[in-house]
């Protein structure tokens, strides 16, 4: 094999060769047709003359052919630094059926057989070896690594290696000092979720210098019918989990496909696991308390098949490669938007309809808040890392309480402004809008008074409540509990009368994400006043806020079941226009193998009918219709509005 000449992309001289040749051994060696388009951006840039390259793409969506191809491309070795041992065998098992040289050192593999592989490693016999990071901490093998012609490293899961990622792994620490001791040619770290700034720590730690590419696509999933809910406890969660999964799998004993239930605790997941076993459904638990051999029975039979739902903590999910997965549920949230997306995002690969909802509860946020404050031995957590991880999780809390589009909130705080959708459609934000934007609250000093009050109710309460007996004092509830915290005597009591109780929890979540009240790290968290918080309650610091929105009807059944809502009638002319775009979209449809709605749903096809737009830039205006469907869809719809426009 020859290593591939000098940069500039893949065109011009060397450029053109070393495409012509990347999709020569795409279809020879991987068996597949075409690229993904971001695929080849991010492999032209490991081949090219700089080769320090950064890939962000969601699971399941191809990363390890960036790493894979160059492998089968390069003279020399390609090192792959993995923490998920059974993802390096099955790479290494399909690697080996397509003719390529792969091998996997890790401490499940006996000493006797580890030793000759590395033997083989010295002699050049292998491609690709994946590696796993805590056999970088032995001189050893690093000392042999250095005897070999290395061409590529690929750190994958690279988002482990950052303090601030949801799963950092202090192992991960040492392969900066590796690949400064051993210098190789080209590194690609890729990591299936990071924010900017897990991003820019990837980079320093990987000294990966100024001119790394950055290769960030894919996280756009419109396939996914996202929702969040509010629960008032255990009992709630459970019925908000059965509705999801006969909406998303049907009948318990002829499922649509598998889902996956994911807990805080493993105490949860065993509850859940019996809960659903008793309504009929063929369900596991899955936790870091079983035996490895029963962790592995479980994930080889949802594999199967043969179990249906799996109810896991996070320990669940890495390698897991079935593309039927229906739903996600989280009966509790996670850690983070980064640690939720990619856990959601094990639904639905094979790009048909799948759910992913999210429930939490009062009890959930106070649960979180006592995690992120004690180490799993029960010691106070380092008070730098706590705060970090309750600002990761007032992340997540400010998901839940979205009032825009839920994708474009995600791909917003990934900084993937490219995939924007311009409103999905269908998340449950966008049904309860019924396709308009976003309402504000117009009335700043309204905001302002809202704000205030429940501030002066968190400070007068002096800690003697969580936010359900808060709520309940604001809303004027005469109860046990308002009575013996001497809630019913304050000036507070009864302010938002008028408002529900549901409405004045969301206040006081909104409040919490904002950084105005914060709640103390004990068994029973209680909410209390901030420094900020008590500048906004003075009038010193302005309340920059949106109100809640006090909870709508819901649509009918079958309107959110199809993702769409009920349109007014249009004008005869616009009628007709709209029913060509329908067509026109039944043809993408078809094209692409996706569902209708995934093009575009009926709201925006009526929007296109009357604004009538024809140009790109015009088209962006037209809600529902963001940045990545314009550029996958909109030259099609504008061929229909541009002939319409001249008849």
């Amino acid at each position: 094999m020859e290593a591939p000449g000098e940069a500039g992309g893949a065109r011009g001289g060397r450029g053109d060769e070393r495409a012509r040749r990347m999709d020569e051994v795409l279809r020879e060696r991987f068996g597949l047709d075409a690229f993904r388009p971001w695929q080849r951006e991010a492999i032209d840039a490991v081949l090219g003359e700089q080769g320090r390259v950064l890939v962000v793409a969601p699971t399941g969506g191809g990363k390890s052919l960036t790493y894979q191809l160059p492998a089968a491309m390069l003279d020399g070795l390609t090192l792959v630094v993995s923490p998920l041992v059974a993802l390096m065998e099955d790479q290494v098992r399909s690697l080996a059926a397509r003719g390529i040289r792969a091998t996997y050192l890790a401490s499940t593999v006996d000493l006797a057989e580890r030793q000759a592989r590395e033997a083989a490693m010295l002699r050049g016999e292998y491609e690709l070896v994946y590696v796993a990071p805590e056999r970088l901490a032995g001189s050893t093998f690093v000392d042999r690594l250095a005897r070999c012609e290395l061409a590529l490293v690929a750190v994958d899961e690279a988002h482990c290696i950052a303090q601030w990622g949801h799963d950092f792994r202090p192992e991960y620490l040492q392969i900066g000092a590796l690949l400064e001791r051993l210098r190789p040619p080209r590194v690609l770290a890729c990591t299936a979720t990071a924010t900017p700034a897990v991003r820019r720590e990837i980079r320093e730690r990987l000294g990966l210098g100024e001119g790394c590419r950055e290769v960030l696509r894919g996280f756009a999933r419109p396939n996914l019918h996202l929702a969040a809910q509010l629960v008032d406890g255990p009992r709630d969660a459970r019925a908000a989990l059965e509705r999801a999964l006969a909406g998303a799998l049907g009948e318990p004993r002829s499922p649509r496909g598998g889902a996956i239930v994911y807990a805080a605790t493993r105490k949860t997941t065993e509850q859940y696991a019996e809960h659903l076993r008793q309504k009929g459904w063929s369900a596991a638990a899955y936790h870091a308390g079983m035996s490895g051999e029963d962790r592995s029975r479980v994930a080889d039979r949802f594999a199967a098949r043969r179990v249906d739902v799996v109810v896991a903590t996070n320990a669940f999910g890495m390698g897991i490669d079935r593309p039927d997965i229906r739903a996600v549920v989280h009966v509790q949230p996670p850690s983070s938007i980064e640690a939720y997306y990619q856990e959601v995002g094990r639904a639905g690969r094979d790009g048909a309809e799948a759910a992913g909802l999210l429930l939490c509860s009062g009890a959930d946020i106070g649960l979180r808040r006592r995690l992120v404050t004690s180490n799993a031995d029960g010691s106070a957590a380092d008070p730098a890392l706590a705060a970090r991880a309750w600002g990761l999780f007032r992340d997540l809390l400010r998901y839940l309480d979205a009032r825009t589009c839920r994708h474009d909130f995600v791909l917003r705080y990934f900084g993937d402004e490219h995939e924007l959708l311009g409103g999905c459609g269908h998340c449950d934000v966008c049904l309860e809008l019924d396709g308009e934007s976003a309402a504000v609250d117009a009335d700043a000093e309204e905001t302002a008074l809202a704000v205030k009050k429940v501030l002066s109710a968190v400070a007068r309460a002096q800690r003697r409540g969580g936010l359900q007996a808060i709520a309940e004092m604001l809303r004027g509830v005469e109860n046990e509990k308002t009575d013996r915290f001497g809630f019913t005597k304050l000036s507070t009591f009864g302010l938002f009368r008028d408002r529900s109780l549901e409405w004045i929890l969301a206040l006081l979540r909104a409040v919490l994400t904002a950084g105005w009240i914060d709640l103390t790290p004990t068994d029973h968290p209680v909410p209390y006043l901030t420094k900020s918080g008590a500048a906004v309650m003075k009038g010193e610091a302005p309340a920059r806020i949106v109100l809640p929105a006090e909870p709508k009807a819901p649509s009918s059944k079958r309107q959110r079941r199809e993702g769409r809502v009920e349109l007014g009638p249009l004008p005869a002319e616009a009628q007709a226009l709209f029913e060509r775009l329908r067509a026109r979209r039944a043809e993408l449809a078809k094209e692409r193998g996706t569902p209708a709605y995934v093009v575009a749903h009926d709201r925006t096809l009526a929007a296109m009918a009357q604004l009538r737009p024809t140009t790109r830039e015009a088209l962006l205006s037209v809600h529902g219709m963001g940045p990545a469907r314009v550029e996958q869809y909109g030259d099609r719809f504008l061929e229909v509005l541009v002939d319409a426009a001249g008849a």
